[in-house]
């Protein structure tokens, strides 16, 4: 099969296409054929230095799978060759990702591709989405009626994060650039806010009445975590999926709750997100669709830190 191998950890030079053997699927795992990948910013943290994930190049990156079924490990059941499936493929352990024509991933943490979704768009989900829920629904548990501060609502979680709050019945703030203020709002934000132009503390603060929001979920990091306790009201939630890069001690004394997010792979999460896809509820939105070849370009581009939405690799079936 045809890879994007990094072949030593670094820029996004390090990318070669590779012809690689196949995979087997072992006990209780599946050979997806994948369809579409989508890039993310732990792809980027891994293909610098993944030593931390385990992983030890020449290797196979990649986290974000649409494609179908095309082997059935021994002691599997539930699936079969043929059947549309999406997930996000472990990060820790060195296994191979999906940059590349075929995967094989453990059949518990695959669902079935939403019905209402092609390659391209399913594959913008799993990662991404999964995390937008887990910040809001599991771990803040955002309830009917609250206001929810976003960091980053342009971006690729952040994007889902704005849609999975409004649909979860909650007013929705979200910090963004200037050019994708309507966008934010077209996804369901109240409030968009310019970050480069106005203060987020003193506008967040002014539209809630000056109590502050009951959570806020940061996607950004730097300073923001740190800052945005000044806008939370006393007993709220902040989840955020980067490092803290200030003093989180003023969340004490509001008497605040502070989650660290790293995604841990589960169907049940997957199966929720499609739910609210083929409702209408949430929708990926995809900026650019690039082929397999073009992934270092797409590393690029996600690291300028311009994106909106996602950026998916198309990847070829076998050549006949």
């Amino acid at each position: 099969m045809r890879a994007m191998v990094i072949r030593a950890f670094g820029g996004p030079e390090v990318f070669d296409l590779q012809e690689v053997p196949d995979p087997t699927p072992g006990p209780g795992e599946l050979r997806v054929r994948v369809a579409a990948s989508s890039v993310n910013p732990v792809d980027y943290k891994i293909r610098r230095n993944g030593a931390w994930a385990g992983v030890r190049p020449p290797a196979i990156i990649g986290y974000d799978v649409s494609g179908v079924v095309d082997a059935v490990g021994p002691g599997v059941t539930e699936w079969r060759q043929g059947d549309e499936v999406y997930y996000t493929p472990e990060i820790f352990g060195g296994r191979p990702g999906s940059y590349a024509q075929y995967h094989v991933v453990d059949a518990a943490i695959v669902a079935r591709k939403p019905r209402n979704l092609d390659h391209v768009q399913a594959a913008a989900v799993p990662l991404a989405g999964g995390t937008a829920w887990d910040a809001l629904v599991v771990r803040a548990g955002v309830r009917a009626g609250e206001t929810v501060l976003i960091h980053g609502g342009a971006g690729g979680v952040g994007h889902f994060a704005v849609q999975i709050a409004r649909a979860s019945g909650c007013r929705v703030l979200a910090t963004c650039s200037r050019r994708n203020l309507d966008f934010v709002r077209e996804l369901g934000a109240d409030v968009a806010i310019d970050y480069e132009a106005e203060d987020f503390v003193e506008r967040t603060l002014r539209e809630t009445d000056g109590q502050g929001v009951d959570v806020v979920f940061d996607t950004v990091g730097g300073p923001l975590l740190a800052r945005s306790i000044e806008a939370t009201r006393p007993g709220g939630r902040l989840v955020s999926i980067v490092s803290a890069a200030s003093s989180l001690d003023a969340a004490h004394r509001k008497n605040l709750t502070v989650h660290f997010l790293f995604l841990l792979r589960e169907r049940r999460r997957l199966d929720a997100l499609r739910s609210l896809i083929e409702r209408g509820l949430l929708r990926p939105v995809v900026d650019e669709v690039l082929p397999l070849e073009q992934v270092a370009r797409a590393h690029a581009r996600l690291e300028s830190g311009h994106g909106r939405g996602k950026i998916v690799l198309e990847i070829p079936s076998r050549d006949p």
